[in-house]
C-alpha cells in the first residue's frame, strides 16, 4: 500500500470546496425549511379533517410527497435538469445543485414536521379550541411552540441528510467536497483528497448533530 503524502493536496481548492459545500447546505436548508414547514402543517391539518373533499386532497398530496421522498437523489437531480436550468440558468456547480436539493429534502422535512405536530398532546389542542382559538392561532400559539423540540430535531435530521445529498451531487458535477472527492479521490486515485474530504464531511455532520441535540435538550426543559 502506497504511503500517503498530504503535502501534495491543493489546500486552496480544498478550502474553496468546503465553502461551496457550506453555501449549498445553507441555501438549500433555508429554502427547505421555508417550503417544508408550511407543507408539513398542511399535511397535519388536512390529515385530521373529517371533510371528504379535504381527505381526497390530502391523499393526493401525501402520495406526491411520498413519491418525491422515494426517488434516489442522484436520479432526481438528473430528472430535474431542465427545471433547474430554467430557474437558475445552469444545472451544474453550486447554483445548479440547490434546486434539486430543496426538491429532494422539502418533502422529507414536511413529513418530519407532520410527525412532530401529531405528537402534541391532544388535550392542549382541545383546550385552545374550547377557548375559541382559530386554526391559525392554534397552529402559531399551540402546535408550533409545543412541537418545538420535535421540529428542531427534524431540522437537524434534514440538514444532516442534505450533507449526504451534497456529497452525492458530486457524481454529476454538483461542486463542493463531494465533487472534489469524486474528481481527485476517485478518478485520479488521489487518496489524500478523498480522506480529507470525507473527514471534513464527517466533522460537519458531527457539529450539526451536536448543535441540534443541544437545542432539543434546551427547549425540552422549558
Amino acid at each position: 500500500m502506497a504511503s500517503l503524502n498530504f503535502s501534495t493536496v491543493n489546500w486552496d481548492e480544498m478550502l474553496q470546496a468546503t465553502f461551496d459545500t457550506l453555501k449549498m447546505l445553507g441555501s438549500s436548508a433555508i429554502f427547505t425549511i421555508i417550503l417544508g414547514l408550511p407543507l408539513g402543517i398542511v399535511l397535519y391539518l388536512w390529515g385530521r379533517s373529517s371533510k371528504p373533499v379535504v381527505g381526497v386532497i390530502y391523499s393526493v398530496l401525501s402520495f406526491l410527497v411520498n413519491i418525491l421522498r422515494s426517488v434516489p437523489f442522484i436520479i432526481l437531480m438528473v430528472a430535474l435538469i431542465p427545471f433547474t436550468y430554467s430557474i437558475v440558468g445552469t444545472s451544474i456547480g453550486v447554483l445548479g445543485t440547490i434546486p434539486p436539493l430543496v426538491v429532494g429534502a422539502a418533502p422529507f422535512f414536511a413529513r418530519l414536521v407532520e410527525t412532530a405536530l401529531r405528537e402534541v398532546d391532544r388535550g392542549v389542542i382541545e383546550a385552545a379550541q374550547g377557548m375559541g382559538a382559530s386554526t391559525t392561532q392554534i397552529v402559531t400559539r399551540v402546535l408550533l411552540p409545543e412541537a418545538r423540540p420535535g421540529l428542531i430535531s427534524g431540522v437537524t435530521i434534514t440538514v444532516v441528510t442534505l450533507v449526504a445529498y451534497t456529497a452525492m451531487s458530486g457524481m454529476v458535477g454538483g461542486g463542493g467536497l463531494g465533487d472534489l472527492a469524486i474528481r481527485y479521490g476517485y478518478y485520479r486515485y488521489e487518496k489524500e483528497v478523498m480522506i480529507i474530504s470525507v473527514a471534513l464531511m464527517v466533522l460537519l455532520v458531527q457539529l450539526l448533530q451536536m448543535a441540534g441535540d443541544r437545542l432539543v435538550k434546551y427547549f425540552s426543559r422549558k
